[in-house]
């Protein structure tokens, strides 16, 4: 039962710094990614799908993403898509080509992605200490069962805590290493 808390806890854990790396891709860096684009939702024939399924995307070079729609009707509904999300980006459509130039980043807007970075991490150990609060509480439901001594319940939460600790420093290690990413020129 303790065993089965446990490994409950690391994985939901883990899981809450997988969510935080997949949250960072969409914060942009000085350089063009296919995931700056991946959350974008397009609308196709009434129902929205991911930019992904109904155009292909490339990076140009280090400043521009190329989008081809793969029916040429779509080039209205995808540009629409990325005015209307939060990049902040203007497409420049040639015939069925859309390009997307990602200006360099300032240093004040490197800063402010740096506080949005954090922000993220922040979150993330606030879901990782939420966890390991549910945990510890679960397992002093057992000892209200009856079912372990209280020897067991301390040992657990102590392992518990080393879980705890090591999921916030990999969440320290993914904001750390973001935000070189972010200030690096």
């Amino acid at each position: 039962m303790l065993n089965d808390i446990k490994k409950d806890t690391q994985t939901r854990m883990a899981k809450s710094v997988e969510a935080l790396r997949h949250a960072l891709v969409k914060v942009r860096t000085g350089r063009a990614s296919t995931a700056l684009v991946d959350h974008l939702k397009v609308n196709y024939y009434g129902s929205d799908m991911p930019l992904t399924q109904v155009a292909s995307v490339t990076v140009t070079d280090a400043r521009s993403l190329t989008i081809t729609p793969w029916e040429k009707q779509m080039v209205g509904a995808v540009e629409k898509a990325i005015l209307g999300s939060d990049l902040g980006l203007t497409p420049n459509t040639a015939g069925t080509t859309i390009r997307l130039n990602i200006p360099a980043l300032t240093e004040e807007r490197r800063r402010d992605l740096t506080k949005v970075v954090h922000g993220e991490g922040e979150d993330a150990k606030v879901a990782i200490r939420n966890i390991r609060r549910d945990a510890n509480q679960q397992v002093k439901e057992l000892l209200k069962e009856k079912l372990v001594s209280e020897d067991d319940v301390r040992r657990s939460e102590e392992e518990i805590q080393k879980i705890t600790d090591k999921a916030i420093k990999d969440v320290d290690d993914v904001v750390k290493a973001k935000e070189q990413e972010l200030m690096a020129v």
